[in-house]
C-alpha cells in the first residue's frame, strides 16, 4: 500500500546518509586544495579548519533526486517536477544548471578566494539561468484589494536580485560552528511543511532534501566544528531556499504571501540589513568584513559559541512557528503577526547594538594613511568617542 509521505522519508533519509558519508571526503579534499581557514582577528576559530562542505551538501542534494526519478519511473511514485499553473513554461533542467553554476561559484571561491565582483558575477548568472528557466513572480496580488499588479519584464530582473539576495544572507550568517547549516535546516523543514499544505510537490521535495543533507552534515559542522561550509555550501543553501520560496509561492503571488519566506529567513535578513546600516554610516565599503554580526554580538555578550548558536535557532524556530500560524489566518491577522515578529527582532537587534560601527576610519599619525580599525585596535576607543560626538552631539 503506497503512503503519500513515503518518498518524502526516502528523500530525506538519502540526503542525510550521502552527506554523512561525504563530508569527511569534502574535508580531505579542502585539505588538499588549500581551502582551509586559518584563525585571525574577525574568525572565531582558533585552529585551522577546512571549508568545503558545500560538496557534501550538494551530493547529498544530488543523491536525493536521483532517488525520486528512481522511485518515479521504477515505483509508480507520483511526480513531483508539475509546475503550477502559472509555472507552464518551467524549466526544471535550467533550475539544476543554475544549482550548479551556483556550486561551482562557491568551489572557486573557497579554493582562489575570488574578488566580490567576480563572486557576484556568479550568482548573478546562476540567479539569471533559473529566471530563464521560467522561475519568476510574474504578478503580485494585493492583499487588501485583491487588484492584481502585473510585473511584466521587470519580474526578470526583481527575481533575479531576490535569488542573489537570499543566497548572500546566508553567506553573511555563515560565522559560527553550525550556525547557516542548522537555520537551514530548520528553514527546510518548515518550507517543506508549508509547501506540502500549498500542493507544491516540486518544492516539498527540495526542501526536504535539503533539510536531510544539512543536517547529515551537522554532524562535523555541530560545535567543535571539524568541518565548515565554505562558500561552496553559504551559496548553496541561500540559493535553494530561494528557488524553494519560490516555487512554493508560485507565479500569481499575493503580497502577505511573499513575507512567509522572508520572516523564515528572519535572522540572516536582520544581520544582513544591519551590517550594510551600520557600514554605512562608518562611511566603510559594505563588502568590508568585521565583528559587528549577530553571532559576534552574542559571543561579546558572554555566550559561548554553543549558546550562541542555540539560541538563534531557537529566534529562527520562532519566526519559523510565526509563519506557520501567518499561513492560517485571514489577511488583517497576517499583518499583525508579522509586524509583532517585526517589532520583537527589532528589539533584539537594537538589544545587541547591530548597528553601531565596528569598523571606523583613522588616520595613522606616523604615517599619514586613513586605515579602517577594529575594537581590537588601540585607536578604535578613541575614533568611536568622535564618531559619537558627530552623531549624536546632545547625547
Amino acid at each position: 500500500m503506497f503512503r503519500p509521505w513515503m518518498p518524502y522519508l526516502c528523500l530525506f533519509v538519502t540526503a542525510l546518509l550521502v552527506a554523512l558519508v561525504a563530508t569527511p571526503l569534502a574535508g580531505r579534499i579542502a585539505w588538499k586544495v588549500g581551502a582551509v581557514d586559518y584563525p585571525n582577528k574577525r574568525r572565531i576559530n582558533r585552529r585551522p579548519i577546512p571549508r568545503m562542505g558545500g560538496i557534501a551538501v550538494f551530493l547529498g542534494i544530488i543523491a536525493a533526486f536521483v532517488i525520486q526519478y528512481l522511485g518515479t519511473t521504477r515505483l509508480d511514485w507520483p511526480v513531483v517536477l508539475t509546475p503550477a499553473p502559472h509555472f507552464a513554461s518551467m524549466s526544471y533542467q535550467m533550475l539544476v544548471v543554475g544549482f550548479c553554476v551556483i556550486f561551482l561559484t562557491g568551489v572557486l571561491d573557497d579554493i582562489f578566494q575570488l574578488k566580490p565582483l567576480q563572486k557576484l558575477l556568479g550568482q548573478v548568472i546562476a540567479a539569471a539561468v533559473a529566471v530563464a528557466g521560467g522561475l519568476v513572480i510574474g504578478t503580485i496580488v494585493n492583499p487588501l484589494t485583491g487588484d492584481a499588479l502585473e510585473l511584466s519584464w521587470v519580474a526578470y530582473p526583481i527575481t533575479v536580485i531576490y535569488l542573489v539576495s537570499y543566497v548572500n544572507i546566508f553567506n553573511l550568517i555563515d560565522g559560527l560552528d553550525g550556525l547557516a547549516s542548522g537555520i537551514a535546516c530548520i528553514a527546510g523543514v518548515t518550507m517543506f511543511t508549508l509547501s506540502v499544505m500549498a500542493g507544491r510537490m516540486d518544492a516539498a521535495s527540495l526542501a526536504i532534501a535539503l533539510a536531510g543533507s544539512t543536517l547529515g552534515f551537522l554532524r562535523y559542522n555541530f560545535n567543535p566544528a571539524s568541518i565548515f561550509l565554505g562558500d561552496s555550501g553559504s551559496l548553496l543553501l541561500g540559493y535553494a531556499l530561494g528557488a524553494v520560496s519560490l516555487l512554493s509561492v508560485t507565479r500569481v503571488a499575493g503580497l502577505t504571501t511573499i513575507i512567509v519566506p522572508l520572516v523564515i529567513a528572519g535572522i540572516p535578513i536582520i544581520d544582513t540589513f544591519s551590517a550594510i546600516v551600520r557600514r554605512r554610516r562608518a562611511h566603510v565599503s559594505i563588502g568590508s568584513a568585521d565583528r559587528g554580526h549577530i553571532h559576534h554580538r552574542l559571543i561579546d555578550e558572554g555566550f559561548d559559541q554553543l549558546q550562541a548558536v542555540l539560541l538563534m535557532y531557537a529566534w529562527t524556530a520562532a519566526l519559523c512557528l510565526g509563519t506557520f500560524v501567518m499561513t492560517q489566518v485571514g489577511v488583517i491577522p497576517r499583518i499583525a503577526i508579522f509586524c509583532l515578529l517585526l517589532a520583537l527582532s527589532g528589539g533584539l537587534a537594537a538589544r545587541l547594538h547591530l548597528f553601531r560601527p565596528v569598523l571606523l576610519h583613522h588616520r595613522n599619525s606616523q604615517t599619514g594613511d586613513d586605515e579602517l580599525v577594529c575594537p581590537q585596535d588601540a585607536a578604535f576607543d578613541q575614533e568611536e568617542r568622535k564618531f559619537e560626538r558627530t552623531h549624536h552631539p546632545n547625547d
